[in-house]
């Protein structure tokens, strides 16, 4: 293989997965026009066509696809190899890429990051904040973010928060006129705050446990919002009953513009958790990033 083959096939792997010349020449590097002719060239080296191109987007052909499936592992590894070079040197470095939901991100990830960036000025660190279940395999992402009840079971999980905890809120001025909930059951008969999930396009399900019984329910009311800062506006300004993370809900408390409601069916749950395949070999950086997430209280 030439020099400029493993190059180009590297390019159209990029522009593969960008599905558009213009962001995959802005990740590489180089010209939108330098990047084309390139894969135009090894087209014509390779006697095949292996993008389909409109003015819109770019695609893969047949024949695209099954290069690309073939190249995949062997550039990837080439990648890992190189990163794990750099253990050689006297700084860690190399770039790592995380999906977390945005929760996570900013109460587990962000206050460890904060400090490790600084500590490590050659490690680079991609976070996708996002509440959808992605393949981080497929996806090409190092690493992911999620609570220990979801998590594959092929994956390597490490701990990294504490326990969480719901809570069910509203405005004392809401409960001043419409009464409390004694149990989850109740809230049928209240105006809820519902949250639509962005990931699935459905409503959250409340859930609940109490001596080892479960509920889950379905709430009404007349908002829906797909954000919790929304939810928690809403709150404060007496719209209803809301379900939110405890540390979300905090602040609205203990400043009295909410109160909590059924704290005995809302016990701890399983927090956070960093996974990542296990049939894949760890950079010394990101080797280093798990041991200072990894949660030891």
């Amino acid at each position: 293989m030439r020099r400029e083959d493993l190059a180009d096939l590297a390019a159209f792997m990029t522009v593969a997965d960008e599905g558009s010349f213009t962001r995959a020449a802005a990740r590489l590097g180089v010209s939108q026009s330098a990047l084309s002719h390139g894969l135009r060239k090894l087209e014509e080296r390779l006697c095949i066509r292996l993008l389909t191109r409109t003015t819109r987007s770019v695609s893969t052909t047949e024949a695209g696809e099954r290069l690309l499936e073939t190249i995949r592992p062997a550039l990837e590894s080439i990648d890992r190899q190189l990163d794990n070079l750099n253990a050689l040197r006297d700084r860690p470095s190399g770039n790592i890429r995380i999906t977390t939901p945005e929760h996570a991100a900013q109460t587990v990830l962000w206050p460890v990051l904060d400090k490790f960036l600084a500590d490590y000025p050659d490690v680079k660190v991609e976070l996708n904040a996002e509440s959808s279940l992605t393949d981080i395999v497929a996806e090409r992402f190092d690493a992911g973010v999620r609570l220990g009840e979801q998590l594959a079971k092929d994956m390597i999980a490490v701990r990294i928060g504490p326990p969480l905890r719901m809570s069910v809120i509203a405005a004392p001025s809401y409960f001043a006129a419409h009464g409390k909930p004694e149990t989850p059951h109740d809230l049928t008969a209240h105006k809820c705050i519902n949250l639509r999930m962005r990931s699935s396009g459905g409503l959250y399900v409340w859930e609940f446990e109490k001596d080892g019984k479960e509920i889950n329910v379905r709430v009404e009311g007349q908002l829906t919002l797909n954000s919790m800062p929304l939810v928690l506006d809403a709150v404060r300004a007496g719209h209803g009953i809301a379900y939110a993370m405890e540390d979300r809900a905090a602040p609205l408390i203990e400043s009295g513009d909410a109160v909590r409601v059924l704290e005995s069916w809302c016990p701890p749950f399983d927090g956070y958790h960093l996974y990542y395949p296990s049939r894949r070999q760890p950079t010394p950086a990101f080797s280093l990033l798990v041991e200072v997430l990894r949660y030891r209280r």
